[in-house]
């Protein structure tokens, strides 16, 4: 009786490893459809531009919107902005009027079409002491991933300087 039900559990698991498996695969494939790789490159701009000279930075990233200095730091805030539009979906449903006493009635809410409008910006500012990129921090009224995608527009251009980073393989 023991050995029986050993071999039904070993059938038996073997689907369930299988069903987690599944499972697996579709979750890493789902938030892989997420990911969004500008703002990966974003988040990597922060360490990898620290140490530029002012001058690169200024030839790639172009003047500042504002500046200010205290001390020997110097602040230079730039801002990137993006407004994104496209047709809204046509309403689906029905509208019905209020139904019981005393209203009656049914009624189709006739389409709305318009426009839906989505917002990205990112204000990137960088500290320099000494003439040299410190620090580099992002902010902004969109945030996620939209948002810091929306910070590579301002970053792009000296990432390109920036010599490619090599993954090194795991022994």
């Amino acid at each position: 009786m023991r050995v029986c039900r050993s071999v039904k559990e070993s059938r038996a698991r073997p689907l369930a490893g299988k069903a987690l498996c599944a499972t697996a695969l579709a979750a890493a494939a789902a938030l892989g459809g997420c990911a969004n790789p500008a703002a990966d490159e974003a988040l990597v701009a922060q360490t990898a531009l620290i140490g530029m000279p002012k001058a690169t930075l200024l030839s790639c990233a172009g003047v500042p919107e504002r500046q200010a200095s205290v001390d020997n730091r110097e602040f230079f805030t730039y801002r990137s902005s993006r407004l994104v539009s496209y047709p809204s979906p046509p309403p689906l449903g029905f509208y019905g009027g209020g139904w019981g006493r005393p209203y009656y009635g049914y009624g189709y809410g006739g389409p709305v079409y318009g426009y839906e409008v989505n917002s990205f910006d990112c204000e990137a500012t960088f500290s320099l002491k000494n003439g040299v990129v410190e620090r580099v921090v992002y902010g902004g009224a969109s945030g996620g991933s939209a948002g810091l995608g929306q910070c590579y527009a301002i970053v792009q251009n000296c990432m390109a300087l920036i010599p490619q980073r090599t993954i090194k393989p795991n022994p």
